[in-house]
């Protein structure tokens, strides 16, 4: 497969050196429109300085490929995928905003390749991974998504550090959560719904965010009683959102906040990144549940340090990307819902970041 690759950030980079190992993958052209960007040494890699908005040259790169892949910030998105429907190039992205998906699935409805937005970690491998095991129960009353990515060491007030694209994290802030309530689809303020839990000794908050639930509302409407996704922070950080967000209305001025983030927020690549879905539901001998928890630590790969949200978010994009090369994917929008947890367990990267703690892979998924 010759794979374009738009978008050189800390997770494009992570995309690009996980297919370098990949069979399937012949080529990867990445591109970015920032020169001079540090690259790792990738035999099967080849770099351009690209401006996404030029539609001529966007066309240009996208021609000719087997798959493109958007790595880049969500608002990019549909000028990306537009070109891709015009030159019947398989499109993924990682996007987590539900605007971009909707258009994205619009470009969808007659394309002869697929189309797959959500392709990361929330959305994208929570939800596959959530689907599977309500489908192991016959009635299913409660579908609950729980994922965080966190530093494992803060000590200012927010008890955060950035780790991943800062405007995906205040967008997801902002806008209304999908979910199941009575077995219908309602919408849910961000930042509310919070509660507290604990896993492996330590406390935590979580609260509704958006996208993170992607379409499963849709999927499991009328079938599933309660559905819903909630991001994980140390508790305290959510009042400290809401007190940005609300009480000084930087929910209508985001981009100033942006900027307040990537200038005096630190960045980490010491994180962590927590996975927790808790199913309930009956068979014919009572009341069940299931549950699937991970954590994935960062690692090394071919001699590079990257984060645990690097590592996770593009194993999930890799893996689809395997099973669209073995033609396991079918042609127009493509749920993250339809993919087997079976066959992305089964792919390369898939296996080695997301293997269950509980099936004799190590508590920290090492690559």
């Amino acid at each position: 497969m010759k794979i374009g690759l738009l978008g050189a950030g800390k997770v494009g980079l992570t995309i690009a050196a996980m297919l370098e190992s990949c069979d399937f993958c012949r080529e990867i052209h990445l591109a970015d429109v920032r020169g001079g960007v540090a690259l790792p040494p990738l035999s099967k890699l080849q770099y351009e300085t690209l401006d996404f908005t030029d539609s001529r040259k966007l066309d240009g790169f996208i021609r000719g490929k087997t798959a493109v892949v958007s790595a880049a910030p969500f608002y990019l998105n549909r000028e990306i995928a537009t070109a891709c429907a015009r030159h019947r190039v398989a499109y993924f992205d990682l996007t987590e905003d539900v605007e971009t998906t909707t258009a994205v699935r619009r470009l969808a409805e007659k394309a002869s390749v697929p189309f797959m937005p959500q392709c990361g970690l929330a959305p994208g491998a929570i939800n596959i991974i959530g689907s599977n095991l309500a489908q192991e129960l016959p009635s299913v009353r409660s579908l609950e998504l729980r994922v965080g990515a966190l530093p494992l060491y803060a000590s200012n007030s927010m008890k955060y550090y950035l780790s991943w694209n800062t405007a995906g994290l205040i967008n997801e802030y902002c806008h209304l959560c999908d979910m199941l309530y009575s077995g219908r689809r309602m919408q849910a303020k961000a930042l509310e719904g919070i509660e507290r839990l604990t896993l492996d000794g330590t406390e935590y908050e979580a609260f509704y965010t958006s996208g993170g639930v992607g379409t499963l509302c849709e999927t499991y409407e009328g079938r599933v009683r309660e559905l819903n996704y909630k991001t994980i922070r140390y508790p305290g950080h959510r009042d400290l959102m809401e007190f940005l967000l609300y009480d000084l209305n930087l929910i209508d001025n985001r981009k100033l906040l942006t900027e307040i983030f990537d200038q005096e927020v630190p960045t980490t690549e010491t994180d962590v990144v927590i996975i927790y879905v808790n199913v309930v539901g009956q068979d014919e001998q009572g009341v069940k549940q299931r549950s699937f928890a991970k954590k994935i630590y960062g690692d090394h790969l071919d001699g590079r340090r990257y984060s645990a949200i690097q590592l996770s978010t593009a194993a999930g994009l890799v893996a689809v990307l395997e099973l669209f090369s073995g033609g396991r994917l079918g042609n127009g929008f493509v749920k993250q819902e339809s993919v087997s947890l079976a066959d992305f367990l089964a792919t390369r990267w898939g296996g080695r970041v997301y293997a269950p703690d509980d099936q004799g892979s190590p508590t920290d998924a090492r690559v």
